[in-house]
Order: structure tokens, then sequence, then C-alpha cells
């Protein structure tokens, strides 16, 4: 999924909210946030510690609007990678997420797609769910073992490398896609 982080600050920041990159930004999440990914706080208690870091008071929808903000589209040429590496491989999904950005992107997608995303991999994994964000290793660990998984041959993919290093150390190969880079650009 594209998504623009940029997108959630500014729209904070319209809210009335001065250092949300203090608190958020690609490839890191500091206190509640990560807690929320982690699924180790519900939703609204996510919810009202955001409204801590307001000025003004704002509504629940506006604050979720915000929230979902950074998320944009599913490109067509990935989910169809997907779908051809899928007969090839086995795939699974590991996304540091939580559950306001997966109901609308379960939307964005179905809007788009027939089916739900899930049904591109053999197993997806999502960190609210999971209880770990990457790239905690406790969290590649409990999918490697779940599906019987061979880490020296299996390959991790994410744009965040501080996520492949953790994938490292728990033992898998590791491809870092840097900005500009997407997986369709890689020869498989």
């Amino acid at each position: 999924m594209d998504i623009d982080v940029k997108q959630t600050m500014r729209a904070f920041s319209d809210l009335g909210m001065k250092n949300i990159h203090d608190y958020f930004g690609h490839g890191f999440a500091a206190s509640f946030f990560s807690a929320h990914e982690a699924g180790r706080i519900s939703d609204e208690e996510f919810i009202a510690e955001i409204r801590k870091l307001l000025n003004e008071e704002v509504s629940q929808n506006e604050l979720v609007d915000a929230w979902n903000a950074l998320l944009l589209q599913f490109p067509a040429e990935r989910i169809n990678l997907l779908k051809e590496l899928k007969s090839k491989y086995r795939l699974f999904l590991y996304s540091n997420t939580n559950a306001i950005h997966y109901t609308r992107f379960s939307e964005i997608y179905r809007k788009s797609y027939s089916g739900e995303l899930e049904d591109l991999f053999e197993k997806a994994y999502f960190s609210h769910v999971l209880g770990h964000r990457k790239p905690e290793i406790t969290g590649f660990e409990l999918i490697i073992t779940e599906n019987g998984l061979d880490p020296k041959s299996t390959l991790f993919v994410d744009d965040a490398l501080i996520n492949v290093e953790g994938a490292i150390k728990a033992g898998l190969k590791g491809l870092y896609l840097p900005p500009g880079l997407f997986i369709t650009d890689i020869r498989w």
C-alpha cells in the first residue's frame, strides 16, 4: 500500500497538534503510537492520548480521519505481482498497523479489488493482533515457528531499514527497499 506519513502529520497539525514529529514518523513510532500498533492499548486509549496533544477539542471522526490520512492506495502492479509470486512462493505479510488503520485500508482494498488483502498471502500478521511490532525479534520468531519456516531460506522485504535489521537478527534474509524502490523493481 502506498502511504504518505506527511499527510497524517499535516492533518494532525491542522487539528492543532504542534509536535507530531516528536511522536510519529515512517520507520519509528514512540510511546502510545507503538503501544497501539502492538495491541497493548485500545483504540479508545489511543484516541485519548492524541487528544492530550491537541490544543483544541476535535471530534473522534476528525481524529480518525487525520490518523488514516496516510493511507493512500494499493497499486495494481504490486497486487498483480503478489498474485504471481503466491503461485511460486509461500507469502506472508507482517505489517505494523493498528485496528483503526486496518479497518480503513481493508475498505480501500475492497473498493479496488475483489476479496480481502489477506487473500494475497498464506497468512497475514498484523502487529496489533500479534502483540509485537517490527523490528522486535519475538514477532519474527513467532511467525517463523508457527509456519515451520527455515529462516535461512526465507526472505523478508521491507521499506524501513530498522525492520530489515530486526528480521536479520531473527535469522531471516533481509531486503531493504529504500525510497523510490518497490517490489515491482526486483527481478523475482
